[in-house]
């Protein structure tokens, strides 16, 4: 059978019994946003319910590539993450305000630090997955986990563009 994802038909023989899910090690990696979300958080401690977006990247190991889903909560108390975001894409200037535009971020890159995290799958188990840790701004050197396939095309990113946003674009 090909190793390839696919749709099932309701007859279809099924086999694998267990995820393939492999965790990229922890270290400093580039990024390319993929998906922007709108949620809601139902909030938890300190923080009450408030908007979230649900930031799908795609981070790019040295051998496999892993998609990785970050919330962003929009509460003024998490405004330094969402600032250390926006700064990692190229799209907010240092100490200068920006509006926050989500849809333009898809596709942007960045650099980010991933960390690995233990957790208990609803069957008991032990399950390992990744999370981002921090997100470097356009301008710090970090020497990042350079993919095998894409060593030469990887760059700092420049300078962010012109702060521009379309009311009721997102």
């Amino acid at each position: 059978m090909a190793d390839f994802e696919r749709e099932f038909g309701w007859d279809d023989e099924i086999n694998k019994e267990s995820g393939d899910y492999e965790p990229l090690p922890e270290g400093d990696y580039r990024f390319t946003v993929s998906k922007v979300e709108r949620a809601r958080s139902q909030g938890k401690g300190k923080l009450p319910p408030c908007n979230m977006a649900k930031v799908t990247l795609t981070v790019h190991g040295a051998e496999y590539d892993r998609d990785i889903t970050e919330n962003l909560l929009l509460h003024s108390s998490l405004e330094w993450k969402l600032s250390q975001f926006f700064l990692s894409i190229g799209m907010k200037k240092h100490d200068e305000p920006l509006r926050m535009n989500w849809p333009a971020a898809i596709g942007k890159s960045g650099n980010c630090r991933v960390t690995e995290r233990a957790f208990t799958r609803n069957d008991g188990t032990t399950g390992k997955t990744n999370d981002i840790a921090k997100f470097y701004a356009y301008d710090e050197v970090v020497n990042v986990v350079q993919p095998a396939s894409m060593q030469q095309h990887y760059q700092q990113p420049s300078a962010p563009a012109a702060n521009v946003w379309t009311p009721g674009s997102f």
